[in-house]
């Protein structure tokens, strides 16, 4: 049975349980359209039920033994085959993000490499030593601990990286020896649905991976109660984990979050301001600042932010917006109409608090811009820490400029927040830069850099309100999703 078949109204997408393609038990579905064109159908997916969920867990029990049986780097070799079909699919892929949820093309084609990337580095774990040797503290006795997997895994994954992010999830977790239930969100189910194709065409045995889409609240909260789960691994809001892991609790269920973030950059007097309005722009600008880690807010010495906030406007004035499809458009919509009127509802906050708005405030409705989910990169100034758009997320196109006299005020502004997702410092300073690595509540700090653009072999995650301590990618990324054993072995000697 094919993936999709299509429909006077445009393809009908299944969901891909147990090895096959298969329509909703409820037989309903529902519909997601073009951000930049919202009366462009992308397609119709299932509007999966409970009845559906218990289906995908039934397939996951099944497979999950002979998955966890095969020799770990045969489970290897399978990501190795995902990761070359995926690198000869990426321009399809990519383009079809693009259509599904707006970002552009070159940022696109950057989610499919990260798959890409991570595809390959996970597939090399297959063959890295899973334990520890340890010595004992008696005679005759040997000590070591192994990794095993948990069973089944609950996946639920946001809009915003429609493949990158389910396959930073799922190829750590099927390395480990887990089955997957993915659920991904429902405004861009269609690619993890293409990951899945990917997959199985790589091998993968039918059950190991299956793909469920539906709505978060039902479909999520029965996913993450369901008795034969072990594991929930999400990336979304703070208020969705808190849920989540709410959820997960009651019954002791391993529980992996990674939240929002109200990310900072700080621009200390003697940073080199070319590079900081580069990176404020991109990081704040990019993917329409819809990442976890954009750049929220940016925090200002004094002496330079006449300079640096006239400047920073001239570039914000100066990007393209539009269809993420055209290569000479820098920045695309919002993913859909709820989050245009989401970020104008902060436009109008920071006017009632009575910060300065620099740039933007209003949505794109002219001309070409008319059917999208467009709106300006907007800037405000005289913010105070203690406003609402200082200190919530607005995950759009949005920044906030602080400022301050001192690099003590500075990291103080930065550690205000209940987030501590990704923090950025320009300074020239090296005394300042080891005193932020110290100083500053974060899980991600670069420096000179955006507060944007993590690498794979690198830990990832955030403290405080960010996460629940958990972190994704890195070395460890297999160990999440396994459970340690310690193992003692005695052979006392005879007289």
């Amino acid at each position: 049975m094919s993936q999709s078949h299509a429909t006077e109204q445009g393809h009908v997408y299944q969901n891909f349980i147990g090895g096959q393609w298969r329509a909703s038990r409820g037989g309903e579905t529902f519909v997601s359209t073009n951000p930049a064109h919202t009366s462009e159908v992308i397609g119709y997916y299932q509007k999966s039920t409970a009845a559906d969920l218990d289906d995908a867990v039934e397939a996951a029990s099944k497979a999950q033994p002979g998955w966890a049986a095969t020799p770990a780097p045969e489970r290897g070799e399978v990501l190795l085959r995902t990761a070359l079909l995926l690198e000869q699919r990426k321009e399809e892929l990519a383009t079809l993000m693009t259509r599904e949820m707006g970002k552009i093309l070159k940022e696109t084609r950057g989610d499919v490499q990260t798959a890409i990337d991570v595809a390959k580095f996970i597939a090399g774990e297959g063959r890295r030593a899973e334990g520890e040797t340890l010595p004992s503290g008696m005679r005759n006795k040997f000590c070591m601990t192994i990794r095993q997997p948990l069973g089944v895994v609950g996946i639920i994954t946001p809009w915003n990286f429609p493949l990158a992010i389910p396959a930073w999830k799922t190829f750590p977790a099927l390395m480990a020896g887990n089955a997957v239930v993915l659920k991904p969100a429902s405004d861009t189910p269609l690619l993890a649905l293409k990951l899945a194709e990917v997959l199985n065409e790589a091998g993968l045995p039918e059950g190991v991976l299956n793909v469920i889409t539906g709505p978060g609240g039902s479909l999520g909260d029965a996913l993450a109660s369901h008795k034969r789960v072990s594991m929930i691994s999400l990336t979304g809001s703070t208020e969705v984990g808190r849920r989540v892991a709410g959820i997960c609790g009651r019954d002791l269920r391993r529980c992996a979050l990674e939240l929002g973030g109200k990310n900072a950059v700080i621009v200390l007097e003697d940073a080199d301001l070319d590079l900081a309005i580069e990176s404020v722009v991109w990081g704040a600008f990019g993917t329409t600042g819809q990442r976890c880690t954009a750049t929220s807010r940016v925090i200002v010495h004094k002496a330079v932010l006449p300079e640096f906030s006239d400047r920073l406007v001239a570039a914000a004035e100066k990007l393209i917006v539009g269809d993420g499809l055209d290569p000479q458009i820098e920045m695309g919509p919002l993913v859909n109409m709820g989050r245009v009127k989401a970020v104008h509802e902060y436009t109008e906050i920071g006017r009632q608090e009575g910060a300065k708005l620099l740039t933007g405030g209003a949505r794109l409705s002219d001309g070409a811009y008319e059917e999208g989910a467009f709106y300006q990169p907007t800037i405000f100034t005289d913010v105070l820490p203690e406003m609402r758009i200082a200190s919530e997320e607005v995950f759009g196109p949005f920044i906030s400029l602080l400022p301050i006299s001192s690099y003590e005020e500075a990291v103080q502004i930065a550690n205000s927040t209940r987030y501590g997702l990704s923090t950025s410092v320009f300074t020239e300073s090296s005394r300042l830069t080891f005193r932020a690595m110290r100083d500053i509540e974060t899980g991600l700090l670069y420096f000179n850099a955006p507060t944007t653009g993590a690498e794979i072999h690198l830990p990832f995650g955030g403290t405080k309100e960010s996460g629940n301590g958990h972190r994704e990618l890195g070395s460890g990324a297999v160990d999440e999703f396994s459970e340690l054993k310690s193992i003692f072995v005695s052979y006392p000697t005879r007289p």
